[in-house]
């Protein structure tokens, strides 16, 4: 390794870096300003760390963040002093949310120009409260070894605590004096010897923790199983495995492992459309996808009633999934190593505090469930169901919102990462997404589900990936125009899917839609709020390829087959209110005889 002994402030932020490095940080996100110059300068001079300039302080945080999502691995962010950490905000929240590891160095002034009316100043401490996974303010850089040391020692601390014991972002506050420029003096000299090969010697990356051991997955497999007594059905017989939204990095053995546990249970799986499951559907012979539709039909529901679930992460995206459990209260067991309370409905639930992947390695061998009633009723449900949607999808050749992801499951490229916004986008990704074989990796900002950054956050998944495709509303792309100032930096493809239906469609869905009287024209204007941005024009403003979409044909053509470098957008155009006329009539499922 290499130190930057110019001075001061340069020894110190390289030994940042460095230390970094070491580590395994492989990516930085930098934005422009003149405190966080130590940082910048270091962090760009450091060959293991590609170092990636991004203008809007929002846009850098989502795209870190779609790198983080993608990799699993910690990003570094590094804004200057002032309002310029505010706008990590956002991503910082959902970063919180979706358990990712951001490490946030936010540059500040130091102690004596805080509180006097200093320039670009304000209180950093804890500028985001109680969501980061951890908070420290590093000292003010010095010449001392001692010193050095500590800061080696923190930086250490703030890596693994961005990813144990569970995932997220920390901040770090970063005060300097004057000089920041790397103008060269006399201060550090004589640590030169003291700062041989061997200060990082002892840094190295963070082991990765398996959270459950055999011993203590056992009971709960007999718990399952109904040997313990609980329920009423004596072999766990009317047993559901509820999958919601999973973005891990191995989606493969996420697949292998639920596909094990389903095998041994011998239950039916509901796997939300946020989910590699729906993409990997040969390895799950107990898949269930159209449950939405399944629980419209008050028999049915009344007829699928569990009598015990086990539920893997959060609960799916479906409202109707959640009122039947809210109706029916069957109890439920809620896998989350991290022991968080993932259940919104406050009903009869345990927590199991282990992880998937102990959980799958723990599974007795050779054991398999005797053939089951009620399985075998989900199963014929859904194939019917699934074949009556597809049907009707494939025979309607107008051009409206819930066919195109039904199309892109059809159309993308084997292991294509899929990025889709929040709002309508990911319901009817729900709703109608099929199961299949393609391998296709759905990524969403589904922690705090706000359509903010969302296409900062597609870019940085593209970034250093396979060719990317983005699934949106008009809405979420344009409220993160700002998204588009990385284009430049970019390593990848992406393609952006823009499902145009000039407005919120999501309202449309909700009360608010009929309560206007009919000569009131607050909904448009403040709930679907349509746009005049003429998105042709907007692409040519930063140089993104733009193409409308006039039929399927042609967007199947375009997607068959994605670009490995640059953006391009096709603009697929709506009508809202017919979108969700189809809709309905979509969530209408035929009698069940």
């Amino acid at each position: 390794m290499t130190f930057d002994f110019r001075n001061t402030n340069t020894l110190w932020a390289s030994v940042l870096a460095a230390t970094l490095a070491r580590l395994g940080l492989t990516t930085a996100v930098i934005s422009p300003g003149s405190r966080s110059t130590p940082l910048t300068v270091a962090l760009a001079n450091q060959p293991e760390i590609e170092a990636v300039p991004v203008l809007d302080e929002r846009s850098a945080a989502f795209f870190a963040l779609g790198v983080a999502r993608r990799t699993g691995r910690p990003v570094a962010l590094v804004c200057t002093s002032g309002t310029a950490g505010a706008n990590y905000y956002p991503a910082l929240i959902e970063a919180r949310e979706s358990c990712l590891p951001l490490l946030m160095f936010t540059a500040d002034r130091p102690p004596e120009l805080r509180d006097c009316a200093s320039g670009q100043t304000i209180d950093q401490q804890k500028l985001f409260g109680a969501f980061p996974v951890w908070y420290a303010e590093l000292a003010v850089p010095g010449a001392d070894i001692g010193l050095l040391c500590y800061l080696r020692q923190t930086l250490v601390q703030a890596w693994g605590r961005s990813q144990h014991p569970v995932a997220g972002p920390v901040h770090l506050n970063c005060p300097f004096r004057d000089p920041l420029a790397p103008i060269a003096d006399d201060s550090v000299v004589h640590l030169k010897a003291a700062l041989d090969a061997t200060f990082l010697a002892a840094v190295g990356e963070s082991a990765p923790v398996t959270v459950g051991s055999t011993g203590a997955v056992l009971p709960w497999l007999e718990a399952w199983r109904g040997d313990d007594g609980l329920g009423p059905t004596p072999a766990g017989d009317r047993g559901l495995i509820i999958a919601g939204p999973a973005q891990p990095v191995d989606a493969l053995g996420y697949c292998q492992a639920v596909a094990a546990l389903a095998r041994y249970l011998g239950w039916p799986v509901l796997a939300e459309g946020l989910s590699p499951l729906r993409n990997a559907a040969a390895l799950n012979l107990h898949l269930v996808t159209t449950y939405d539709l399944v629980l419209r039909l008050p028999d049915q529901a009344q007829t699928l009633v569990p009598d015990r679930i086990l539920q893997l992460g959060p609960l799916p995206t479906s409202k109707r999934l959640r009122q039947w459990l809210q109706a029916t209260q069957p109890r439920r067991w809620v896998l989350d190593p991290g022991g968080t309370n993932l259940d919104p409905l406050h009903g009869p639930v345990v927590s199991v505090p282990l992880s998937l992947t102990a959980l799958a390695k723990a599974l007795p061998q050779g054991a398999s469930p005797s053939s089951s009633h009620y399985r075998a009723q989900w199963l014929a449900l859904e194939q019917r169901l699934r074949q009556h949607l597809d049907a009707t999808l494939a025979a309607r050749d107008d051009i409206f919102e819930s066919k195109v992801p039904w199309l892109l499951a059809r159309c993308l490229p084997a292991n294509t990462p899929l990025v889709v916004a929040n709002s309508m986008p990911i319901r009817d990704v729900e709703w109608f997404w099929p199961p299949g074989d393609r391998g296709i990796r759905p990524y969403c900002n589904r922690g705090a589900n706000g359509i903010d950054g969302t296409l900062s956050t597609a870019l940085g998944i593209a970034h250093g990936g396979p060719p990317t495709v983005l699934l949106t509303g008009d809405l979420a792309l344009l409220h993160d125009t700002n998204g588009w100032l990385s284009l430049p930096h970019l390593r990848g493809h992406l393609t952006v899917v823009v499902v145009n239906n000039h407005g919120g469609g999501i309202f449309e869905r909700l009360p608010i839609a009929t309560a206007a009287a009919p000569d009131e024209t607050w909904f448009e204007a403040f709930f679907a709020t349509p746009q005049t941005v003429n998105l042709n024009h907007l692409c040519a403003a930063y140089g993104v390829n733009y193409e409308r979409v006039q039929t399927w044909r042609d967007l199947e053509a375009c997607l068959s087959s994605l670009p490995h470098h640059g953006v391009r957008l096709l603009e697929v155009s709506c009508d809202r209110k017919q979108s969700h006329t189809y809709r309905q009539q979509l969530l209408t499922p035929p009698p069940i005889e």
